[in-house]
């Protein structure tokens, strides 16, 4: 069934860009839409009783492998609870030089002991292969991706998995889904916190993904998908979001720009999955910038009569 609607509003499943200048502000200015940001998921750190019972000796350790900010956070705030004194000469592993310099908020920077990839998980195996020698403790956050484990198999090294927080749905009470025409969701559990907080998406909802793991959690959910990337066509989600927008407000094709249960192999069997209602009108409560307390999604809008 061909579609008529338009594009005017979006809501994306990130937290707001730190600058003004982003691929979303060009989105706005150039189709006159109005652009929301809200995590749709949330990062937790473990308590120190969760801590203790996975039974990790932390100081049996070499090396510490972090992928992410939170993690560093979790990992010494949990050890000071625990007393858990982190030995001088503890070397640490990171997927980013970001967040190697991070580390900086915890010990003195020292080269000779952080080490990091450029930009992948699979890039800083690259780094940890070269240090066999070392008894690696990888610091997570549940869930994880399972190429984690694959790729840290491959190097040969000793390594220890540790959780230190958990990723659970955010608090989307406040949102009033009918005031959008499309939303863009960035990862699987982005989509089953959608699923959980709306059983019924509004009619003609334009679902789009990034990455084929959260088209598949969404097409498995009974979901369509509109819009998927990165693909050859399309290298990233706000450009496949700004063609589409483009053909659809225009009365164009939007042919090729998704992915069906055809595309998984026969993988997506909609059951258990959202059923698709009908749009009721507008509902009273416009999700905006001050909808909400303690809200961290900030409104783009666009400005008219320029």
């Amino acid at each position: 069934m061909a579609k008529t609607q338009k594009v005017k509003r979006i809501l994306i499943a990130q937290p707001a860009p730190s600058s003004d200048k982003s691929p979303f502000s060009e989105l706005v200015s150039k189709h006159k839409l109005e652009v929301d940001f809200r995590p749709f998921i949330a990062v937790e750190g473990v308590t120190p009783k969760e801590f203790r019972a996975q039974r990790v000796d932390v100081l049996a350790h070499t090396a510490v492998i972090f992928t992410s900010r939170k993690t560093i956070d979790n990992f010494f705030e949990l050890c000071e609870a625990c007393r858990i004194q982190v030995p001088e000469d503890m070397k640490y592993f990171c997927v980013t030089e970001a967040i190697a310099l991070y580390l900086q908020k915890y010990i003195v920077y020292r080269k000779r002991k952080i080490f990091y990839g450029t930009t992948t998980f699979a890039d800083l195996m690259e780094v940890v292969a070269k240090h066999k020698e070392e008894r690696f403790l990888v610091a997570l956050s549940d869930p994880y991706k399972p190429e984690i484990e694959a790729l840290l198999g491959k190097t040969g090294v000793k390594y220890t998995k540790i959780i230190l927080a958990h990723t659970v749905a955010a608090d989307l009470s406040d949102i009033s889904i009918v005031d959008y025409d499309l939303v863009a969701c960035y990862s699987s559990a982005d989509v089953r916190a959608l699923r959980e907080r709306f059983e019924v998406l509004p009619e003609g909802m334009i679902v789009a993904t990034l990455g084929n793991a959260t088209a598949r959690e969404a097409l498995v959910g009974g979901l369509k998908v509109d819009i998927v990337a990165p693909t050859p066509r399309f290298p990233s989600l706000t450009m496949a979001i700004d063609k589409y927008v483009a053909a659809i407000n225009s009365g164009g094709s939007v042919e090729g720009f998704g992915m069906t249960a055809e595309d998984l192999g026969g993988e997506a069997t909609g059951q258990g999955g959202v059923s698709v209602g009908t749009k009721k009108g507008k509902a009273a409560t416009k999700v905006s910038a001050s909808s909400g307390s303690g809200s961290s999604r900030r409104s783009v809008a666009a400005t008219t009569g320029k």
